[in-house]
């Protein structure tokens, strides 16, 4: 399947789908961080995404874009583009919550600009055959 290919309707549909039960998870861990354990939302949301990235992974691969079992390539470009997604992630939510944004939605503008540049990234490089 070229790359292109990747854009698709389904992957697309697919790709929010397992998006969000990412983003759930991520936003799960953080808030248990938070409240639980005390950490501060920064550094809660940048453990959680890391947590989160691994099960995204595993789902993108075997659902949205169909990776044979064991790619190594796409694993190491999924690690490459996760590790952007994170420090996307971090300094994206740190910048808002200095310039005054509250937390939650600094957040959720947070995860629309990760989102963004995760599928793209996976669709035009991370899991292309």
């Amino acid at each position: 399947m070229p790359a292109a290919n990747n854009l698709s309707g389904r992957s697309l549909f697919s790709f929010l789908l397992v998006g969000g039960g990412s983003t759930a998870l991520h936003y799960g861990l953080a808030l248990l961080l938070v409240y639980g354990a005390g950490l501060r939302v920064v550094t809660a949301s940048t453990l959680g995404y890391a947590v989160s990235a691994l099960v995204n992974y595993w789902l993108n691969a075997r659902v949205t874009f169909r990776t044979r079992a064991g790619s190594r390539a796409a694993a190491l470009r999924f690690a490459a583009m996760a590790l952007m997604g994170w420090l996307l992630n971090y300094v994206l939510l740190s910048t808002l919550m200095a310039m005054g944004v509250p937390a939650a939605p600094a957040q959720i503008l947070t995860t629309i600009g990760v989102i963004v540049w995760n599928y793209l990234v996976s669709a035009l490089w991370t899991f292309r055959p």
